[in-house]
């Protein structure tokens, strides 16, 4: 069994979420904990942890900072984070500090449920040990991204993609290419090509800009926004 640690300061959100984790095979609930101090005492007491359930606006600190604080008293348990925080700089933070998967709230069971079946199939992929050729490096990296997002045409990079998403939900208005790789660090021709492709599968629109001259600036927002 995969032991899980629920962290979200909301009890009730905490409980559905344990609910979840509780009904999808191979997973098990070790705890609960409300708030930074909580979740931190929990990965010295309990036995054994594989896997932390992290929200990220908690009452005395945020789940990034636990992550850090994790990782400097030498915990290596992996992290998904599972939170209402949508901009872009705490994406990017969750993807340097070592969060394997960020999915944000609301979300519906099977949302969940993806990622930690992905999670499962990481760890199988991983305990057979020894070297990798380069197609094992690449199947230990998609593992993740495999049931995550099961539309994702190849060389796509899930990662890639949950930033430029976050980009456009994030933003106050439509933003260009060149903007979104700015807010993502990408290159403009790497933002434009999955800007194209959220166009593509209904999720973003593409709107004009005229200017004085020259071609009109094609510009993105989210697809829910007016």
């Amino acid at each position: 069994m995969i032991e899980v640690l629920v962290v979200d300061d909301d009890t009730r959100v905490a409980r559905v979420n344990a609910a979840y984790v509780g009904k999808v095979p191979g997973f098990h609930v070790a705890g609960e904990a409300h708030n930074a101090a909580e979740a931190l005492r929990q990965l010295e007491t309990l036995p054994r942890l594989d896997l932390v359930l992290m929200d990220h606006y908690l009452p005395d600190d945020t789940g990034l900072a636990v992550v850090q604080e994790m990782r400097r008293r030498g915990h290596q348990t992996d992290v998904i984070m599972v939170t209402a925080a949508r901009d872009v700089s705490t994406v990017q933070a969750a993807m340097r500090q070592g969060a394997l998967q960020y999915l944000v709230k609301p979300f519906a069971f099977a949302g969940l449920r993806a990622k930690l079946e992905a999670y499962a199939q990481l760890r199988r992929t991983l305990d057979g040990g020894g070297e990798a050729e380069q197609s094992e490096v690449d199947r230990i990296f998609g593992a993740l991204s495999a049931s995550s997002e099961p539309g994702l045409p190849k060389g796509h990079s899930p990662t890639t993609a949950e930033l430029v998403r976050q980009s456009l939900m994030s933003a106050e208005g439509p933003l260009s290419a060149l903007e979104v790789a700015e807010r993502t660090g990408v290159s403009r021709q790497t933002a434009q090509r999955y800007l194209k492709l959220l166009e593509r599968t209904g999720r973003a629109r593409l709107t004009l800009k005229y200017g004085d001259a020259g071609r009109p600036e094609h510009r993105y927002v989210w697809a829910t926004r007016g």
